[in-house]
């Protein structure tokens, strides 16, 4: 409900967010039938900002996907539609500062989890060049990271996209996981 989706409206990435996930990682870490060291993670939209940021302040996944993510908060409030064009209560010229420490990009130095990225090109709610500017940054700092383009999907590829397209992005992140999980 909005009560429990309030702390975290405007902050994405901080306490609520990072720590639930990291208290759910936990958990499965104590389950009998799971090994540690062979954990992935994977989310699309806000859980493709959110796997951006895990792995930008942790290690202990051996694998991850992102899609349909945002990276750089600042850009991406700039040219999204819809909510996010309106910012998070605040703007990037009047508070650059905020922008930079919620921007998953800033934490790119940090990341040492391999990375799959998957992205629409015709992705109106969180653009391509979210996913570019990840894949470059990552590129030059020599990580080990991909990058999948979807043409003439939007951002409902996993719903809405063409049959062989939404096949193909289950495909990549089997093929990604078995690589780095098995």
């Amino acid at each position: 409900g909005k009560a429990f989706a309030a702390p975290i409206r405007n902050d994405w990435g901080t306490v609520e967010g990072y720590d639930d996930l990291m208290a759910a990682a936990d958990y499965l870490e104590k389950l009998s039938y799971v090994d540690a060291k062979r954990i992935g993670v994977t989310g699309g939209s806000y859980g493709g900002f959110m796997t951006n940021w895990i792995i930008g302040h942790s290690n202990r996944f051996a694998a991850a996907v992102t899609q349909r993510s945002a990276c750089n908060m600042s850009s991406m409030v700039m040219t999204a539609s819809g909510d996010m064009g309106r910012g998070f209560g605040r703007h990037p010229w009047s508070d650059p500062e905020w922008y930079r420490k919620m921007s998953p990009l800033t934490y790119a130095e940090n990341i040492r989890t391999p990375l799959l990225i998957l992205h629409s090109e015709n992705d109106l709610a969180a653009k391509i060049d979210q996913a570019d500017q990840l894949y470059t940054v990552l590129k030059l700092m020599k990580k080990k990271v991909e990058f999948v383009r979807f043409p003439e999907e939007s951002h409902g590829l996993p719903r809405f996209g063409r049959p062989d397209r939404r096949i193909a992005r289950l495909e990549w992140i089997l093929k990604w996981f078995d690589k780095y999980l098995k």
